[in-house]
């Protein structure tokens, strides 16, 4: 099965935005961080889930990007057809010219594979992610290692 780079990643920081964006936008720069992507890469991501409906961004100081609708609307599926990937089991990339330019014996065993996956992953959404106890406790050791030592310095110690 190929699930590339693009569509792992694409995931992630839309993960990320469900968990972190519920009070105001998130920037591309924190999910960068957190998640250990490239800002440029994301950039590009958001672009096409920008036109997928799928997020919206909010120019400004303070700025960022939010879910364009609920956690429980979006499903993991959506976000990977988003930026123009496949879940894919077939050895030949779909096409079919899988034995020397024709269909093999097995093509269409991982065609229904992929087809199985796609639909398994049509059935969960941001908001099952969230929910889920290990996803929240990853979030809480990156949110504590990206926050600098000793936290934010209160007015008086400025």
């Amino acid at each position: 099965m190929r699930l590339t780079t693009k569509g792992r990643y694409a995931v992630t920081a839309m993960l990320d935005l469900a968990l972190h964006g519920t009070e105001k936008p998130v920037s591309l720069a924190d999910i960068s961080s957190r998640q250990d992507i490239s800002l440029s890469y994301l950039e590009q991501l958001f672009a096409k889930l920008r036109r997928n409906d799928l997020v919206s961004s909010v120019r400004g100081p303070g700025g960022g990007y939010r879910l364009s609708r609920g956690g429980d609307e979006i499903f993991v599926a959506q976000i990977i057809d988003a930026v123009n990937e496949t879940v894919d089991a077939t050895g030949c990339g779909g096409t079919a010219d899988c034995q020397q330019g024709e269909v093999c014996l097995t093509h269409h065993l991982w065609c229904d594979l992929s087809e199985q996956i796609h639909s398994f992953l049509s059935g969960i959404s941001l908001a099952q992610l969230v929910a889920r106890r290990e996803v929240q406790s990853i979030s809480a050791r990156q949110d504590a290692r990206s926050q600098p030592q000793g936290g934010p310095l209160s007015l008086a110690e400025v």
